[in-house]
């Protein structure tokens, strides 16, 4: 499967979104990224040191990964 190109523009707007709606994770992502799998891709954040847990985690990067995806019109 060929790697995804991630715009890094679209990828700060995405985790810029995100940081909207979860205000605790303002400068702790660097970007979204895709990594391959067998079918399809992984979409997760990137995260600037060691990556937080906890559901709040889980939804920002959710939250990150959808609104990238809508902005660079991936289904």
């Amino acid at each position: 499967m060929q790697p995804i190109e991630i715009d890094p523009e679209m990828s700060r707007l995405a985790i810029a979104e995100a940081c909207r709606q979860f205000p605790e994770f303002t400068g702790h992502a660097s970007g979204v990224i895709a990594r391959p799998l067998l079918r399809g891709f992984a979409w997760q954040v990137e995260w600037n040191g060691t990556p937080p847990t906890g559901q709040p985690a889980w939804e920002f990067q959710n939250a990150a990964t959808r609104a990238y995806k809508r902005l660079a019109k991936i289904s």
